[in-house]
């Protein structure tokens, strides 16, 4: 099966940005039309970098209409992971022997980009696999920061989905002398925007809108429970093999669907009185899609979240039968990944491309 990949958010040569859905087409043995497994360091479109401090970019930005079409007949199906890029304070960063004049900059702070967003080609990329009935899987950050406002709201209107203007993420603690997780600029804009203040020490959630007004609800402060769950449909769960509830530590966005699509799972927020009173201020739902399909061919699908960044390795995904070992793979702590990959991510994606392929079969014979 040709599977078209772009992922720009590449900073090193772990690709983890993409890293799940290979596990998941070497372990289920999808070969390119050379019978080659995909590589996930060479098999993907978007942002390479050598590993040196040098990148090359190969993408479809240079393409003509004609060559997109042929792309679209060649290619199965298309896959867009995390679209945010590389920014210049991470890269100089990791390679600081490029540049040793420069000041390292603080990690965590806001900088120039290099490379990233949806373009104008890539949209009609995938604009004309939906023409062709092609499969295609999109997921969190396609559509936010830095893809334009013009080219946003194209895609919203393509495939009936609308961004709320809200990202956000759990944090196994909000304690700023313990966490290098949570970003300078979070901690910075909301102190600006709290006279100056940042009471927070406990585990909790941070929401950023796209004007980067920040929100956050602490963990027995605002929230009964620390970290968002996703939860699942009859549909999901019977048919795509996922559990009904699972945490979700990591990016995720909020969204809402149109007529043409449908829900198979959504995040919940548990806040307490206090935390629902400030969500109701600013307009952030506790209940919110995790997972949407189009309703009539089972074609598109949208992941409202950074799904297939998770810390895992493809050493095992060669094993059959991997599944049985599910409890040794992941500690049960709220900020693990692991977990995810192995009881939501994997199965669900499998599935898809394996209903997907049957399909193909079946049209081709």
């Amino acid at each position: 099966m040709e599977v078209f990949i772009l992922d720009k958010t590449v900073l090193n040569k772990n690709y983890q940005e993409h890293l799940s859905f290979n596990w998941v087409l070497k372990n289920q043995k999808y070969v390119k039309s050379d019978e080659d497994f995909y590589l996930p360091e060479r098999d993907y479109y978007g942002f390479f970098p050598d590993g040196m401090g040098n990148y090359v970019i190969n993408d479809i930005e240079d393409k003509t209409t004609e060559d997109l079409a042929r792309l679209a007949d060649n290619y199965d199906m298309a896959y867009y992971t995390d679209l945010y890029g590389v920014y210049w304070i991470e890269w100089h960063n990791e390679y600081p022997h490029v540049k040793p004049e420069q000041e390292p900059g603080l990690m965590g702070e806001r900088s120039e980009w290099i490379y990233g967003g949806l373009t104008k080609n890539e949209l009609a990329f995938i604009r004309l696999m939906k023409s062709r009935n092609k499969l295609i899987i999109n997921e969190f950050n396609i559509i936010g920061s830095p893809t334009s406002f013009g080219i946003r709201k194209e895609y919203e209107e393509e495939f009936d989905i609308t961004w709320k203007n809200w990202t956000g993420r759990y944090f196994s603690t909000l304690d700023t002398t313990k966490s290098e997780e949570i970003p300078h600029w979070l901690v910075r804009n909301y102190m600006k925007q709290n006279n100056n203040e940042w009471p927070f020490t406990k585990s909790g959630i941070a929401f950023v809108r796209n004007d980067d007004m920040i929100v956050v609800l602490e963990n027995e402060t605002h929230l009964n429970i620390e970290v968002p769950y996703i939860y699942s449909d009859e549909k999901l769960v019977d048919h795509y093999g996922v559990v009904k509830k699972i945490k979700y530590p990591y990016w995720f966005d909020i969204c809402t669907s149109g007529d043409s699509n449908e829900v198979l799972a959504e995040y919940m927020i548990e806040a307490n009185l206090e935390g629902d009173s400030i969500l109701d201020h600013w307009n952030i739902p506790t209940v919110f899609p995790a997972v949407i399909k189009n309703k009539h061919n089972n074609l598109y699908f949208y992941f409202a979240g950074d799904f297939a960044d998770n810390p895992i390795s493809l050493k095992n995904a060669r094993l059959k039968h991997i599944e049985k070992l599910d409890y040794l793979m992941y500690d049960r702590v709220a900020q693990e990944r692991r977990s995810f990959f192995r009881l939501f991510y994997r199965p669900m994606v499998t599935k898809i491309l394996d209903d997907y392929y049957q399909n193909l079969k079946a049209v081709n014979q």
